[in-house]
């Protein structure tokens, strides 16, 4: 069953919030692009009216020179500029044609480079915008977004724009000129049999106001859809690994067909809706060609029909005959034009909504930069929760210049938040954190961010190559400077043994490499970004021993003078911590050194007491309240 309205659309909320979301685009964008936009009219205008001259001099011809029923006449041309003689008129005539033929050819390469070269235009800088915002949010938009329903904005939508940026405002462009300009010479020429001809355009307007109705909620639809099914793929793609090795194939196979069809539903939806209305706009307009033909045909050669008066000539008539035609398809394209538009103004909705998503991070290009002369924390009195859920609350401890601080406690406890807060991933409600004296809110993001270095356990590294990965962020060093920062992180030696050394292409998310090689990587970056404050998020947490005793000599090294930042789970990776600080449900429980915490007996000495294999002396408290926290976070997941 498809999707109804809004059903399965995280963009809901953000589209109701667009008004006129077309008449924005073209406000925003379309100045820009007004020499683009003038050449592409003022030449649609000129090759449709181009485009009319063959017609109107075939039926000159016909009537002067091939039956000679009425003198040869060029409309406001003297007739003492024009040939006298029946072959200096043919002349005549067929210079006219073909020079409007080479001349429309012109105008017609003009119009097409104005319209595209606005739309591309248009769409690049909705695309560039639309990415610049979202990549601005803070990262509380990303927990409920999909990367498949963000692509499906950026590409899917922004590409049905430039489909109506480009054809389909041609298309109205001709559609306007041609129904305009043959309406007018119909008219100079018979104002009668002119009405005949119109008469499909009031069952047009209707059959189209129709049409417009019932087609913009199945596109919303559609779109909602369309973003479904990207974010299934999406998901799918990057967890191949976990499908494969869980023989789950089927059942993947299973839901990516439920989101397929769901599209596949909505969109023949709104297909079955135009298929139905485009035969019918075309009958329409082919019976307003049939019965000019009609009356015209009989008016030639039997005189006026019913009402009508006067006389028409067999060079009128062909005029009609021709001018009826290429009327008629501009007719029945305008319910392509109508189709383009809401499909575009859906998109559009779409768009202008992730633009304007609140929640980004305020970044003040008129901040002072942070000047960081120790690199002294100070968390004081920090909450911070989502949708009113404390997620933190009343945080406050102090890291001297050059000590690390180590967060450990169970999971769900807090410890990442916090440090998220620090990089301002996140604001925090209550409180403040300060660095060497300076609220991070009152400095600048880029100087905040560029000051703190940051190695996580799920290391991501870009499609390209190692040397690439390494210096990314930090992107004018050079390869001795490269080289130097792999050495440091314990990196060199196999990034030498690869095919093709610092050139080797790591594939997508470094998927050629394995985990220990990724995170050595990230530490590179780390180092060669020599950052004044190091945040180390379970730096070796997914990598064997071996690897990890390397790893935690880069670190050792790397965090020498440097306020540092450990979270782990492996305790014995930051005993030696001068600072270790003890989160239970996002509240402190406890804080000092390792000695000192284990002399407590609190969570600490339980905490070390698993890692030690000493379960069974743990207190049954503890274990009750482990059980808990395993439960709420299983329910979080759910």
């Amino acid at each position: 069953m498809a999707v109804q309205e809004g059903d399965d659309d995280p963009f809901e909320e953000q589209r109701e919030r667009v008004d006129d979301s077309m008449q924005r685009l073209f406000r925003r964008y379309g100045s820009e692009n007004a020499f683009e936009y003038a050449v592409a009219i003022v030449a649609s205008v000129l090759a449709r009216l181009l485009d009319l001259v063959p017609p109107v001099m075939l039926g000159v011809a016909i009537d002067a020179i091939f039956t000679d029923s009425r003198a040869f006449g060029l409309g406001p041309v003297p007739a003492e500029w024009l040939p006298a003689t029946q072959e200096g008129q043919f002349a005549l005539t067929v210079a006219i044609i073909a020079g409007s033929f080479a001349l429309g050819a012109v105008f017609h390469w003009l119009r097409n480079w104005g319209w595209n070269a606005s739309s591309q235009n248009i769409t690049h800088d909705v695309r560039v915008d639309a990415y610049n915002q979202m990549q601005r949010l803070g990262m509380d938009f990303f927990s409920d977004k999909q990367t498949g329903e963000l692509m499906s904005i950026l590409s899917n939508d922004v590409n049905q724009l430039e489909r109506f940026l480009n054809d389909g405002l041609n298309s109205a462009s001709r559609l306007i000129v041609m129904v305009i300009g043959v309406s007018l010479v119909l008219f100079t020429y018979n104002w009668q049999l002119a009405l005949v001809a119109l008469v499909p355009v009031p069952l047009i307007a209707l059959f189209t106001y129709g049409f417009i109705s019932i087609i913009r909620p199945k596109y919303k639809t559609m779109r909602a859809t369309v973003g479904a099914l990207n974010s299934r793929l999406e998901n799918n793609l990057g967890g191949i690994q976990v499908i494969k090795s869980s023989n789950t194939e089927r059942y993947e196979d299973d839901r990516v067909d439920d989101a397929s069809m769901e599209y596949f539903d909505a969109n023949w939806d709104a297909i079955w809706t135009r298929i139905k209305f485009f035969p019918s706009l075309q009958a329409i307009s082919g019976f307003g060609f049939a019965l000019t033909f009609v009356v015209g045909g009989y008016w030639v050669f039997a005189g006026a029909p019913g009402p009508l008066t006067g006389e028409l000539t067999l060079g009128t008539f062909v005029v009609f005959i021709q001018l009826s035609q290429q009327l008629t398809w501009p007719m029945a394209q305008f319910g392509q034009v109508i189709n383009m538009y809401q499909r575009a103004e859906a998109s559009s909705a779409r768009v202008f909504g992730l633009m304007d998503e609140h929640g980004a991070l305020a970044d003040d290009d008129e901040l002072p930069d942070l000047a960081v002369e120790g690199g002294r924390v100070e968390y004081d009195d920090v909450t911070f929760g989502y949708d009113e859920e404390p997620i933190v609350e009343g945080v406050s401890f102090t890291v001297e210049p050059g000590e690390t601080a180590a967060l450990v406690g169970p999971t769900g406890a807090g410890k990442s938040t916090v440090l998220k807060l620090l990089l301002r991933m996140y604001d925090v409600d209550e409180g403040e954190i300060r660095i060497d004296g300076q609220d991070v809110r009152d400095v600048s993001l880029r100087s905040l961010r560029q000051s703190i270095g940051y190695v996580g356990q799920d290391t991501f590294l870009f499609y390209g190559t190692v040397r690439e990965n390494i210096a990314y962020g930090t992107f004018i060093a050079d390869d001795e400077e490269i080289v130097e920062a792999a050495k440091a992180a314990e990196a060199h030696e196999f990034i030498r043994d690869l095919p093709e050394g610092y050139d080797t292409m790591v594939g997508e998310r470094g998927v050629k490499l394995s985990g220990g090689q990724r995170q050595r990587i990230s530490i590179a970056r780390a180092v060669l970004k020599d950052p004044e404050i190091l945040v180390l998020d379970e730096a070796t947490s997914d990598v064997d021993t071996e690897t990890e005793m390397l790893i935690q000599r880069s670190l050792d090294e790397l965090t020498e003078d440097r306020t540092t930042f450990a979270i782990a789970h492996r305790l014995s990776t930051i005993k030696d911590a001068e600072r270790i600080v003890v989160l239970e449900d996002g509240r402190i429980v406890e804080h000092g050194g390792h000695d000192e915490l284990l002399e407590n007996g609190g969570l600490y000495a339980h905490l070390w007491g698993v890692q030690a294999g000493e379960i069974d002396e743990l207190p049954e408290e503890f274990i009750e309240r482990a059980a808990k926290r395993q439960a709420r976070t299983e329910a979080g997941n759910d």
